[in-house]
């Protein structure tokens, strides 16, 4: 995080904040308020704190909010005290991040509001932003949905590109299982004949890509418990709770990360006598 954020401002100030050093008395202090503006759910005040740490390591911070809880009406979410100028430069850095990972995890809490009851669970993706990927998945998390794997080296994930170039389901599949016998395994499928060749080789875990309802409820009925099951592919809000009605165990979106839309924040300043 510490790394996230020194890049971040980098970024942002360059050589300096021209503006605020020209306009701002080196000396003065400030309090800057950041409130939530639409319904949601609140996450990364950590990340938000470090960024006006960096620029002022005596800042005071007061949390007026717990993060990962639904709030319908919004209001004051982090009051913080410093230098004027510190908070000036932070503000947009701090912001960026979190309202983006406010809108993850509120997207998160929107999915895992949409599948209650079904006996299913929503799971992330790697469709994160190249570089936030461990704030976006905790984000997900504390929305209320569930994480995939972390990368590539967490678990193997046999995908059909993989299928052809090692010459089959079961050849990938043994070949995998050498390699990393200890890791949990899921090989994606497309039709029954996949899946039958997929439990044949004794795949555990697998992802049912782009299926209908119809398909996705036909899988369930052909594995019938000799594997968990995964939907993937072409998930949105609004089929969501259907395909979880299905009887699968998880429906994979990647517009929790891809495509969820930042909450809606902002930051007012109070110059302090």
């Amino acid at each position: 995080m510490d790394d996230l954020v020194e890049r971040a401002l980098a970024e942002d100030v360059g050589t300096g904040d021209v503006t605020t050093e020209a306009t701002v008395p080196a000396g003065a202090r400030a309090r800057a308020t950041i409130t939530q503006k639409a319904p949601g759910v609140v996450y990364g005040l950590d990340v938000a704190e470090a960024v006006f740490r960096r620029l002022d390591p005596d800042v005071r911070i007061e949390r007026l909010v717990d993060e990962g809880v639904w709030r319908d009406g919004g209001g004051p979410v982090l009051r913080v005290e410093g230098s004027a100028r510190a908070l000036l430069t932070g503000e947009r850095t701090a912001l960026n991040f979190l309202q983006r990972l406010s809108g993850v995890a509120t997207a998160a809490a929107r999915a895992a509001r949409a599948v209650v009851g079904t006996g299913a669970q929503v799971l992330d993706t790697r469709k994160t932003t190249p570089g936030l990927r461990a704030l976006e998945k905790a984000a997900v998390a504390a929305g209320g949905a569930a994480n995939h794997r972390a990368g590539l080296y967490d678990m193997v994930l046999i995908k059909e590109n993989h299928i052809a170039a090692a010459g089959g389901i079961a050849a990938a599949v043994r070949a995998a299982r050498e390699r990393a016998p200890d890791l949990p395994l899921e090989v994606e499928v497309r039709n029954s004949e996949e899946i039958d060749e997929a439990l044949a080789a004794g795949a555990q875990r697998l992802l049912l890509d782009n299926m209908t309802p119809g398909e996705l409820r036909a899988a369930v009925r052909l594995v019938a418990g000799r594997a968990r099951l995964e939907a993937s592919g072409g998930v949105t809000f609004e089929t969501l709770k259907e395909i979880a009605d299905t009887g699968v165990d998880w429906v994979s979106v990647g517009a929790l990360t891809h495509s969820a839309p930042a909450l809606d924040l902002s930051l007012l300043l109070e110059p302090l006598p």
